[in-house]
């Protein structure tokens, strides 16, 4: 199954000291859904040790 792309815009990532984007809150949030990664900005609060979400 194909993703929908969503573009890139101004505030979605910014590079790590070892130059990495770094993907935002913004993005995450405008992308819909957790891909359950453990990501740092995830606002789905998933957890990649437990392999569970945060109920909100």
């Amino acid at each position: 199954m194909l993703k929908k792309r969503i573009p890139i815009e101004e505030g979605d990532y910014y590079l790590t000291p070892e130059g990495y984007k770094c993907f935002t809150e913004q993005y995450h949030l405008k992308r819909g859904y957790c891909c359950e990664s453990g990501c740092r900005h995830c606002p789905y609060g998933f957890n990649k040790k437990t392999n569970t979400t945060k109920k909100k």
